[in-house]
C-alpha cells in the first residue's frame, strides 16, 4: 500500500480479474475502450501492480446513505 491509498479521503480502489472485467463489460454492453480512464502513474493505483489495459474497481462510500457506488477505469499510459 502507498500513502496515497491509506488518506481516508482516497476511495477503495482493487485492480479487477479477467473474468470480472467480461461480465462487467457484458453486463453494461460496452468496450474497455467506453469506459473512464485513469493514468498508470496515479498515486491511487500504485501498488496494485496495475497495467496499461487493466480495469480498476473504485468503491466510494456515500456517508449520507451509508451506501456504497462502484466506478470503473481503465488503465492508460502517463503521459
Amino acid at each position: 500500500m502507498n500513502k496515497a491509498s491509506k488518506n481516508i479521503l482516497v476511495p477503495k480502489h482493487e485492480l479487477m480479474s479477467e473474468s470480472e472485467v467480461e461480465e462487467l463489460l457484458k453486463l453494461y454492453n460496452v468496450t474497455k475502450d467506453k469506459l473512464p480512464k485513469i493514468r498508470k502513474d496515479d498515486p491511487a493505483i500504485q501498488g496494485l501492480g496495475a497495467k496499461v489495459g487493466d480495469v480498476i474497481k473504485i468503491t466510494r462510500k456515500n456517508p449520507w446513505t451509508g451506501g456504497e457506488s462502484l466506478y470503473y477505469r481503465v488503465v492508460i499510459e502517463a503521459e
